[in-house]
């Protein structure tokens, strides 16, 4: 077992499996000892996208939910990089950014607080080498609905 997986394990989550595109890309890019990770939605442990985590933050949406998405999406951020570099201990050097797009009412600006829940689940799980910059958007729509999307680069071995 690897360390990483011991702090998921301790926080009570479990690495999904890394899930398919729903569109013409690929789900993460590896250019040198660079890992782009295309945006990833908040699917669940299930694999779906849960009704509380559909909509607009602001609307039908809490931002607690909503924040609870953002750790969804990082975990599945972590699953792509995974399938990318195999063993998360000793190939990710460290997160060298986030960016998380958050499907937002008028008027909602409060995006930051929830992108945390991505930025806080990243140092909770890679420690010292999950601390990245970030941009935080709040946008008009994201595919299937969902609340949060949330994409990432890292450097690897």
């Amino acid at each position: 077992m690897s360390a990483t997986l011991d702090r998921l394990k301790d926080l009570g989550l479990v690495l999904p499996p890394a899930a398919a595109p729903v569109a013409n890309y690929v789900p993460f890019k590896r250019a040198g000892n660079l890992v782009v990770v295309s945006g990833q939605l908040c699917f669940g442990p299930d694999g779906q996208l849960d009704s509380r985590h559909k909509g607009k933050v602001g609307a039908e949406v809490s931002p607690e939910a909503a924040t609870e998405a953002a750790r969804f999406c990082a975990l599945n951020v972590l699953a792509q990089l995974q399938a990318a570099v195999g063993n998360l201990d000793d190939a990710v050097v460290s997160c060298i950014r986030l960016g998380g797009f958050i499907n937002t009412a008028p008027g909602f600006s409060a995006v930051a607080g929830v992108m945390n829940g991505a930025s806080d689940l990243m140092v909770q799980v890679l420690g010292e080498r999950g601390r990245h910059a970030r941009s935080t958007v709040g946008v008009a729509e994201l595919p299937l609905d969902a609340v949060v999307e949330v994409e990432g680069m890292f450097e690897v071995r």
